[in-house]
């Protein structure tokens, strides 16, 4: 018997421990996407893909005042630029949906009548008119009015009105809310997975409004609700949320449901000064703080995106990851697989993290030198047709040249232009400081030998201009310079013998019989 009741506590254990795991992104479509809001998206995708689980989307869209045409396409789209695509949600249905709460409103004032029916919510019939004048009594007195233990019972509501009454008012139209019904007396004990254990005195709680005088939930009661029904197991959300947990503990609790586990992260600061990160701080310093352009669909205003400043979506992922979290160890450049494996919530600090654009280029420019070059070759193209160049050169061994100096693909045009395009003018002051009395006579020189190569490869001319310079016995200076300024205009660029066999002998001599007659 005893060896059954093991095995019964064995298997017990098994199936919580193969729960399945599954998270929700659950955004307002107000307008665009923020970076903190792809933020807490990446961290529920991170943590689902580490524990095998499933990433869900549901669009919070109960406030339809505020509702904004097209945004809820701007986060699906974002999040699939992003790569941390959906597992569930609009247009991905499971067996959880519909997601979008105005497809579900039907489902929650059962809820809050169960609330009501069991003693933990109340109808309440104050005006707004009634509210406004008791806020200015405390005001006067110097006191904050809370909605709750200490004056619900003085204030017009089903606890202090009679049964009938209530129905009186129900039945004859008059406007009501369902506050919760705060417990008095209590101190909660809540965990949160980042920030450890938190005290609540129940007593400094207000009765928050669950439903609606337009008949629409709350953000309160429509969350609560949608998570126990979607199975949620695990709340990664913002900061700006914790102070609603004590809430929504009570009301798990209310309800007889389990509570999932909570994770509140940390607030993304400005740059400079105090704060959270906003669109007025991308707009005055020249980043942005969406991850795809917006344009506003009244005013025709166009915000700035990371995807078409050129950004690419590796390097904006690794660069949120790090907006809060860290590996415990030295390594900053992560691509998503490494981020999925490396991911634990015990390593995402309580402290804000402040934005540092000059970093999140650090990030781009790590991830462009690590692209797939053949990758880079095909955008790189786009932009020769852009600018109607045609060309026979090697595209690709062109940008193995030159993007270790690129943070973003547009920035190969201005490192290999001179590729494309013969210098008919020549930086003053590198022609001031490298073409001297006797530079016209050497680089007439260098074209014969030049001329007689017949194996133009980068490691051929090296060794022949090399060898023809030592034996002159003058100094290196005196030919690379002005050959560089003949090639490419000025004393920037990369390797010369590569600049030269990648344009060939024709045109390389070409460019320097122009440069000794220009110069």
């Amino acid at each position: 018997m005893l060896f059954i009741y093991k095995t019964f506590l064995k298997s017990l254990k098994n199936i919580i421990m193969t729960k399945d795991i599954r998270v929700r992104f659950a955004p307002s479509p107000t307008g665009p996407l923020h970076i903190g809001g792809v933020r807490t998206a990446l961290f529920n995708y991170l943590f689902a893909k580490k524990n095998k689980g499933t990433f869900v989307l549901r669009i919070e869209d109960t406030d339809q005042n505020r509702y904004v045409a097209g945004a809820e396409e701007y986060i699906k789209n974002a999040l699939e630029w992003c790569g941390i695509p959906f597992d569930e949600g609009p247009g991905k249905e499971g067996e959880y949906g519909p997601y979008r709460q105005s497809e579900r409103k039907e489902i929650y004032k059962q809820y809050a009548d169960l609330l009501i029916k069991n003693g933990f919510a109340y109808y309440a019939f104050d005006t707004t008119e009634s509210l406004d004048a008791h806020r200015k009594d405390h005001e006067e007195k110097g006191k904050t009015f809370i909605y709750n233990w200490h004056n619900r019972e003085k204030l017009t509501n089903s606890i202090s009105l009679s049964e009938e009454k209530v129905l009186e008012k129900i039945n004859s139209g008059d406007n009501y809310v369902i506050r919760f019904k705060s417990p008095k007396d209590e101190i909660l004990h809540l965990k949160d997975e980042i920030r450890g254990d938190i005290k609540i005195d129940t007593n400094i709680l207000d009765d928050k409004i669950l439903f609606k005088s337009d008949g629409m939930p709350t953000y309160h009661l429509a969350n609560i609700v949608d998570d126990h029904l979607m199975k949620i197991t695990h709340v990664i959300r913002g900061e700006e949320w914790l102070p609603s947990l004590a809430l929504h503990v009570l009301l798990y609790r209310a309800l007889g449901w389990d509570i999932p586990s909570f994770a509140h992260l940390p607030l993304i600061l400005k740059p400079v000064g105090k704060g959270k990160l906003s669109k007025r701080d991308g707009d005055k310093m020249g980043f942005p703080v969406f991850p795809l352009q917006w344009v506003d669909p009244k005013t025709k205003e166009t915000a700035s995106g990371y995807k078409e400043d050129g950004y690419l979506p590796e390097a904006v992922i690794n660069m949120l990851a790090f907006l809060g979290w860290n590996p415990g160890t030295e390594q900053e450049l992560f691509f998503l697989e490494e981020l999925i494996e490396k991911f634990d919530l015990k390593r995402v600090n309580k402290a804000g993290a402040k934005f540092d654009p000059e970093k999140t280029k650090w990030f781009q420019q790590q991830h462009l030198q690590n692209s797939d070059n053949q990758i880079l070759t095909e955008q790189f193209k786009t932009i020769l047709k852009e600018k109607n160049i045609s060309t026979s050169l090697d595209v690709q061994n062109i940008i193995t040249a030159v993007k270790e100096r690129a943070i973003f693909v547009k920035d190969l045009w201005e490192l290999s232009e001179f590729y494309f395009v013969s210098p008919n003018e020549y930086e003053e002051k590198a022609v001031k400081k490298a073409w001297k009395e006797d530079t016209p006579i050497l680089m007439h020189e260098l074209t014969r030998i030049l001329s007689d190569i017949s194996d133009f490869s980068e490691t051929n001319i090296s060794s022949i201009v090399k060898g023809w310079i030592t034996g002159k016995e003058i100094s290196f200076g005196k030919v690379m310079m002005p050959l560089r300024i003949a090639l490419v205009g000025s004393l920037q660029g990369p390797d010369l013998f590569q600049i030269a066999s990648i344009i060939g002998k024709d045109e390389t001599i070409k460019r320097i019989q122009n440069a000794i007659e220009v110069n």
